[in-house]
């Protein structure tokens, strides 16, 4: 399994990570079973956050690590907080401190890898954001910190308020969901794709040295399912058998390895429970694909060149 280092630091782990927002469906053996599969494979990573099945994920990932030959200090834990659900976002000082001793309680460990910011809060008052890291970073509960969906505006907002180096934004990216790559491409147009969503996240990651997380790396839209076997995307999986057939992997595999060849150092984070898809998915972390191999496959997702 390629290692990633996470921003510019020495702390190095899994290319593929292990999210674990659908394990609230799976039994604490299924789940297990699921862990295992994840760290046979390469992947040491986990990400949770303590909305996933309304907390019920962590708490059967923190059973599931009980029955499972994995130890704690074998993985990089990480979860996110700030969403109220349903209800709110909310960064204030003593919501992130309860959310934090949640999710540590419910995943069963003393302290969490990294921890984010999960989705931008508009009445978010940096310095409450600043004194709640400094004390979940010297009470020993979190070691490193982050964001996610952030564009670069915000992310520059928080990262002025806080002593600690912002080492992760986590993302939705995959072969049909290109915006950040596509309005880079499409520069100086006046066509659909040259429309900024987002700040020029994925420039302005390079250059701070941020690691894009990518999230949902199968999926198309925002939940609408995954591409890969999808008969509204025939083309596409014609390109990806293509491949899968050329380097012995399955199409997860080649989709993984699609957004790890882009050079931004991402990492990529799968969401499947089905140890199958998590060990073939992981083999994609092994294949470099030629340049001309990732511009076909965005061909076939449906894009061109300006």
């Amino acid at each position: 399994m390629k290692q990633r280092n996470i921003g510019e630091t020495s702390w190095e782990t899994s290319a593929v990570g292990l999210g674990i927002m659908r394990m609230n469906a799976l039994t604490s053996d299924e789940a297990a079973k699921s862990i295992d599969t994840a760290y046979n494979s390469g992947i040491n990573f986990i990400d949770a956050a303590d909305i996933y099945g309304g907390g019920d994920s962590e708490k059967i990932f923190g059973e599931a690590m009980k029955k499972t030959s994995v130890k704690r200090d074998d993985l990089y834990i990480q979860s996110k907080g700030g969403i109220v659900s349903g209800v709110r976002y909310d960064f204030s000082k003593q919501h992130l401190l309860d959310a934090v001793d949640g999710s540590l309680e419910r995943l069963g460990v003393d302290y969490l890898d990294s921890f984010l910011l999960h989705r931008p809060d508009p009445l978010m008052e940096p310095e409450e954001v600043a004194e709640a890291f400094d004390e979940l970073q010297k009470s020993g509960k979190v070691r490193h910190f982050g964001v996610s969906n952030f564009n670069p505006q915000q992310y520059l907002m928080v990262q002025e308020a806080v002593d600690q180096r912002l080492l992760v934004n986590q993302l939705q990216f995959s072969i049909m969901h290109t915006g950040m790559i596509d309005f880079g491409m499409h520069t100086n147009m006046a066509d659909t794709r040259s429309i900024n969503h987002d700040g020029g996240i994925l420039e302005f990651s390079r250059r701070m040295g941020v690691t894009i997380q990518a999230w949902s790396p199968f999926q198309y839209g925002m939940f609408e399912g995954v591409f890969i076997n999808n008969d509204k995307f025939p083309e596409l999986n014609k390109k990806l058998q293509d491949l899968s057939d050329k380097y012995g992997v399955s199409k997860n595999g080649i989709a993984t390895a699609w957004i790890l060849r882009h050079p931004a150092n991402m990492q990529v984070i799968i969401g499947t429970m089905n140890p199958e898809h998590i060990a073939d998915s992981a083999k994609g972390a092994d294949i470099d694909l030629t340049k001309q191999e990732w511009y076909d496959i965005y061909f076939a997702a449906g894009n061109d060149l300006p």
